[in-house]
């Protein structure tokens, strides 16, 4: 297990779509443990396989709170099995958009398959943050960053700040 660095916007490896993986081998699962100790120690409560240069379709989330118990969920290869009609407001940030944050609504509930890190086949239901932690997680698998959900002006002025902080 190790610590990998975390892409920043606007680093184009961020806009690639990412591929299947064709099992959860000992790879992939050392892969969901990197990606874990990196999400601990950001801290985040999510993090894709693209934000730290893996252009694969493998994420972690953890949404416990401070104080309660570790939940990892690993996920390879997800897809939405049902995504509700009913749609929920949330406020996200990303860790490869620090310290920038939007309003961003999504899917309240959904049914998602998946592999799990022991290459079974697992489905989950989701509600409320975890279902949009998930959809946002899902999203940098195909290239997406949540301020890709926000205005051009919005999305461009982060743009131009993160791009500012990295030329100092």
């Amino acid at each position: 297990m190790a610590l990998r660095p975390i892409l920043v916007a606007p680093d184009p490896r961020l806009k690639a779509k990412c591929l299947p993986v064709a099992k959860v081998d000992g790879e992939v699962a050392r892969l969901m443990d990197d990606l874990l100790d990196t999400m601990y120690a950001a801290p985040g409560i999510g993090l894709a396989a693209p934000q730290v240069g893996a252009s694969v379709r493998v994420l972690v989330i953890d949404i416990a709170k401070d104080g309660e118990e570790r939940q990892p969920l690993r996920i390879a290869n997800p897809e939405f099995v049902w995504l509700s009609d009913e749609d929920r407001s949330y406020e996200e940030g990303c860790l490869s958009v620090p310290e920038h944050y939007a309003e961003v609504t999504r899917p309240a509930a959904l049914r998602l398959r998946y592999l799990d890190h022991q290459n079974e086949i697992r489905e989950l239901d989701a509600e409320g943050l975890l279902a949009t932690v998930i959809q946002h997680e899902m999203d940098h698998l195909d290239g997406v960053l949540f301020i890709d959900h926000l205005s051009n002006l919005k999305r461009n002025m982060i743009l131009r700040k993160l791009t500012k902080a990295r030329a100092r």
